[in-house]
C-alpha cells in the first residue's frame, strides 16, 4: 500500500480511536507534534510508537524545536535555549559555528530519545530590520553567507544525531513584516535582490533532504500567488535555487491562505509541492485534505524515499561533554 502525500498532526497526548482509524486508512507520509501532544518523555515515546504502529511503517515524526521562541519541548524535562540570534550575539565570532553545531546536536539527542526523527530547522531566512518579531530572533544573522554557514552547522549536527533537517521558509521569509499565521505578507522586492540575498542560503544548502515553503507573495516573481501555491515560485525553487528534495508546504491551516482545505491542498500540489502539511489535528479539516490528497508517486515518492534514506542511527555522542563545551562558549 502507498502513502498519502500529507503530514498530519493529532489532537492530544494519545490517539483517539477515531484518529487511529483515520490514520490507518489514509496512511499519511508523516506526522508533526506540538505542545498539546507533549508531556513526559515516556508519554511522547508512547505516542510516537503509537503513530507508527497505526500506519504500519516507520513514518517520519516532525517537530519545531528551534530553541528560543519556537520550542515545543520545554523545561524542566528539556533544555531551554536562547533565541538563535541571541546565541549568535553572545558567542565570539570564531566560535559561532561550533556553538550552533553543539546546540543542535544536543537538540537532536533529545528528540531521538523520544522517537522524533525530523526537526523543522535550520531556518535560512535572512531578516531585514523590518522583519516581523515572529521571524527576527529565530534567524542566525542578517548576512546571507553567515546564515548559510550556520544552517550547514545545524543540519550536519542533526543528521549526525539521526534527525532529518527541514530547511525553511523557502525561498525566504526574512523580509516579511507581518505574521503569516494570521495574514498574507506580500513583498515588492526586485527579483534580482531576492535571488542575490534571500535565495542564497537555500541555494547553498539545496542538497538537503527537505524544505518548507513560505506563505508569502513575491510580487516581482508571481504577483498573484504566495510561494506555497505558485507554480512560478516553485519553478524558481527547483531551478534557480536548485533544490530537488522533498518540498512540503508550511501549515495549510495558517490564515495567510484562503479557500477550503480541499482547495488549498489541490492548489499546493498542483503548483509543485510534494507533500502538504496540516498541523492542528482538527479531524474535519484533515478529512477535507485527505479527500484531495493523492498517494505519493513518481518524482514526489522518489524525493520522499531519498529523504528517509538520509535518516541514520545517531553517531556516538556524550551530551554532558557537549553541554560543558557549549556552556564554555556561551
Amino acid at each position: 500500500m502507498g502513502q498519502s502525500a500529507v503530514i498530519f498532526g493529532c489532537a492530544g497526548l494519545r490517539l483517539s480511536e477515531a484518529e487511529k482509524g483515520f490514520f490507518s486508512e489514509i496512511r499519511p507520509w508523516g506526522f508533526i507534534l506540538f505542545a498539546r501532544n507533549l508531556d513526559t518523555p515516556d508519554q511522547i515515546r508512547a505516542l510516537t510508537t503509537e503513530l507508527r504502529e497505526t500506519v504500519g511503517y516507520d513514518a517520519p515524526i516532525l517537530i519545531d524545536q528551534e530553541g528560543g521562541r519556537v520550542a515545543r519541548l520545554r523545561a524542566p524535562e528539556w533544555r531551554e535555549w536562547l533565541a538563535p540570534l541571541d546565541q549568535m550575539a553572545k558567542v565570539a565570532p570564531n566560535n559561532q559555528r561550533q556553538a550552533m553545531a553543539l546546540r543542535y546536536r544536543l537538540i537532536a539527542h533529545e528528540l531521538r530519545a523520544v522517537g522524533i526523527d525530523t526537526n523543522c530547522a535550520p531556518m535560512l531566512d535572512v531578516p531585514t530590520d523590518q522583519a516581523h518579531e515572529i521571524i527576527l530572533n529565530r534567524c542566525y544573522s542578517h548576512d546571507p553567507e553567515t546564515v548559510a554557514e550556520m544552517g550547514r552547522a545545524v543540519s550536519d549536527s542533526m543528521l549526525a544525531g539521526g534527525v532529518l533537517p527541514v530547511i525553511k521558509h523557502i525561498p525566504g521569509h526574512g523580509r516579511a513584516n507581518m505574521d503569516s499565521h494570521f495574514e498574507l505578507p506580500a513583498l515588492d522586492t526586485p527579483a534580482q535582490e531576492l535571488r542575490t540575498i534571500d535565495f542564497e542560503p537555500f541555494r547553498r544548502l539545496s542538497d538537503l533532504p527537505m524544505a518548507m515553503t513560505a506563505h508569502i507573495v513575491y510580487r516581482s516573481i508571481d504577483p498573484d500567488y504566495c510561494a506555497t501555491l505558485s507554480e512560478i515560485v516553485i519553478d524558481a525553487i527547483r531551478t534557480d535555487i536548485g533544490f530537488d528534495g522533498l518540498l512540503m508546504t508550511d501549515d495549510l491551516s495558517m490564515k495567510a491562505l484562503s479557500g477550503t482545505f480541499a482547495e488549498r491542498t489541490s492548489a499546493a500540489l498542483s503548483a509543485g509541492c510534494d507533500v502538504v502539511l496540516h498541523c492542528n489535528g482538527d479531524m474535519t479539516e484533515m478529512e477535507q485534505i485527505a479527500g484531495s490528497t493523492p498517494l505519493l508517486a513518481a518524482k514526489p515518492m522518489m524525493r520522499a524515499e531519498a529523504a528517509l534514506a538520509m535518516r541514520k542511527t545517531p553517531e556516538p555522542f556524550d551530551p554532558e561533554d557537549a553541554d560543558k563545551l557549549l556552556s564554555g562558549l556561551l
